[in-house]
């Protein structure tokens, strides 16, 4: 962190974070002289990854700290979900869009899927103006259900 506040006092960096950390090491790090200028924390987090947001991602919204998704899309291993086929069916839409706007419809999260490709660019950036029912979301929710208790975040 004195590495991030350097760059930081120097006028090299804006903003820092973190990746992969959770609840305990967040309230630590924020303890700290510096700590709260930490400006987001990356985490695995998709529809079938959602360990963040038992107790890890209500934390981050409470002290205003996005959670950026990675491998929102699981790799690529969403694309075959038929709970994801079937709201994208309806909308027009892939599966792979579908599971990014119930990500970024979540309150103080944002996702950064890879593509390789242009077309997975589009397609991926798309996904902003598809607006899923309660009903899409419920659907989605049943089939990938939020930790009841908590739960190692999930790692890549």
């Amino acid at each position: 962190m004195s590495g991030f506040e350097a760059l930081h006092a120097q006028g090299r960096i804006r903003y820092w974070g973190v990746s992969n950390f959770d609840t305990a090491e967040l309230q630590t790090l924020r303890a700290l002289p510096g700590g709260e200028r930490c400006a987001a924390n990356q985490v695995y987090h998709s529809p079938s990854a959602r360990g963040a947001e038992f107790d890890l991602l209500p934390w981050q919204r409470a002290h205003s700290m996005p959670l950026m998704a990675y491998c929102p899309l699981d790799q690529g291993g969403l694309a075959g979900s038929p709970v994801l086929h079937s709201v994208a069916r309806r909308h027009g839409a892939t599966p792979s869009q579908v599971a990014l706007a119930w990500l970024m419809a979540q309150a103080g999260v944002m996702v950064i899927p890879k593509a390789v490709r242009e077309a997975h660019l589009r397609e991926n950036l798309a996904a902003v103006d598809l607006r899923l029912s309660e009903a899409d979301r419920a659907e989605i929710e049943g089939h990938f259900p939020a930790p009841r208790a908590k739960v190692a975040l999930a790692m890549r």
